[in-house]
């Protein structure tokens, strides 16, 4: 079994759970961030094991230089966006980083890889419907630049399994947990949380972070190569999630259905907002598209092939990172003059 583990992406919301779940198990782990900087949500006594090591996905020759003496790495650095300003640093990030790391692997000998994909990168079907892993890359409008860089990622992390690079990926859903609520996903919940009153009609599949990085470190040991796998807590629409984490705040629940006559003209607002101040956009074309489709994801290959793991119930996820939220804002207002 692997017992140095390199983690890309290591001071981000996915990566950060990865260090602890790694450490639980006993491993030696190196994180590879692009600065000094830590994860605040996360206990810094609890990562006190972990060897920092700072490098870019980017730069091959950092790559390499973090994979000496690894047995194993879990690819988890990616961009998230779906601003338009960001397209081409998706594919960058996305697309040719993971080329990089699977080029360091092999150059390096490594034993195992772990790419933490996406279900992007599975695609979406038009009108609603079920996506397992069996599902085949169809181009389309539901697909955002995001699932795209994604998919080919995917590509370059097969490619290095015909290469011989043992292989391992994991399509997590949209990722749900407490972590830095200006970011990713986890800005759900600041929305909620600063009494956001719309809501969507989609529907999406939806895991706890601890379950993602639980699942990681079980593929690593035990899955077969060459294996994908769907991590997915249950399918939720929007709606019953917004309502959910409103309530875990004690705030009103959002009243107000966003059609999509309204999206349309809500994430042209805000793209005119964006060109003004030069602010990020909180809502795209490609990010209102997303919210008003319905995809369920399966995820019983996970569960049937490891009859041991189960997943955390959304609604006590959701209850614990309200909480965790909450109390860091109060800790944050009392701390301000």
């Amino acid at each position: 079994m692997a017992k140095k583990v390199l983690v890309t992406g290591a001071s981000g919301f996915l990566g950060s759970y990865l260090l602890l779940a790694l450490l639980k198990q006993g491993y030696q782990v190196r994180g590879m961030v692009r600065q000094q900087k830590r994860p605040t949500w996360i206990d810094p006594a609890a990562l006190e094991g972990v060897e920092w090591f700072e490098g870019d996905i980017l730069d091959i020759l950092s790559l390499e230089e973090a994979m000496d003496g690894m047995d194993a790495v879990i690819h988890c650095a990616a961009l998230v966006s779906f601003a338009p300003q960001d397209r081409q640093l998706l594919y960058q990030v996305n697309t040719n980083g993971t080329a990089n790391v699977v080029n360091a692997a092999l150059e390096k000998k490594i034993n195992r890889l772990i790419h933490i994909s996406s279900v992007a990168a599975l695609g979406r079907i038009a009108g609603g419907g079920v996506v397992n892993e069996n599902a085949k890359w169809k181009e389309g409008p539901l697909h955002t630049h995001y699932a795209r860089s994604k998919f080919q990622a995917e590509l370059q992390a097969w490619r290095g399994f015909a290469e011989g690079l043992d292989t391992v990926i994991l399509n997590p859903s949209t990722i749900l947990g407490y972590g830095n609520w200006e970011q990713s996903s986890c800005a759900i919940f600041k929305q909620l949380y600063d009494g956001f009153r719309w809501y969507t009609s989609g529907l999406n599949g939806f895991v706890d972070v601890r379950d993602v990085a639980r699942a990681a470190v079980m593929l690593l040991e035990k899955a077969t190569g060459g294996q994908r796998y769907i991590v997915n807590g249950d399918n939720w629409t929007f709606q019953q999630l917004q309502f959910c984490i409103a309530d875990g705040f004690n705030r009103k629940r959002p009243s107000a259905r966003a059609h999509g006559l309204l999206l349309g003209l809500a994430w042209r607002i805000e793209a005119i907002r964006s060109f003004l101040t030069g602010k990020r956009p909180l809502l795209t074309r490609e990010s209102a598209r997303v919210a008003r489709s319905a995809t369920r994801f399966d995820n019983s290959k996970l569960l049937n092939d490891f009859s041991a793991f189960s997943y955390t119930p959304l609604q006590q996820t959701i209850q614990e990172a309200c909480r965790q939220y909450a109390e860091r804002a109060s800790y944050l207002a009392e701390a301000t003059p």
